[in-house]
């Protein structure tokens, strides 16, 4: 049996977390959707990092970095987004922006960062976090 001894269902740790943190990313595109914003990705990813949602309503270009926790036992998800990641997110957005063609009307947008903050299945959207 796979798994770590002391879970009841067999999961891992590394599993669970797993599923915490695609059910928090559902959580958060579903309430930018909610809100009018258009989902233009999802864990986009390139040799740098990883982008949780690229969202899109008018002009703006939100880029989030989704926490989610279980409780806040341990602090909030947002207290999580130090300035490293917020660093390499911004480097992410770069690099999207820079990988649309002239077309898509890259230089029509403002881009904002975004933390989206679930704790036991509430939502906070801090936009313009950092």
């Amino acid at each position: 049996m796979s798994g770590s001894p002391g879970a009841p269902d067999g999961s891992t740790g590394a599993g669970r977390r797993t599923a915490l943190g695609r059910a928090g990313e559902d959580l958060a595109a579903t309430w930018y959707e909610d809100h009018g914003y258009e989902v233009l990705e999802r864990n986009w990813r390139r040799r740098e990092g990883e982008v949780d949602l690229i969202v899109r309503k008018g002009r703006t270009v939100a880029f989030c970095e989704v926490k989610t926790r279980s409780s806040d036992a341990f602090g909030s998800g947002a207290e999580s987004v130090l300035p490293a990641k917020q660093r390499r997110v911004r480097r992410l957005a770069t690099r999207w922006l820079a990988e649309l063609t002239p077309a898509t009307g890259r230089a029509l947008v403002d881009l904002r960062f975004d933390v989206v903050d679930i704790t036991a299945g509430e939502v906070d959207v801090i936009e313009d976090a950092f």
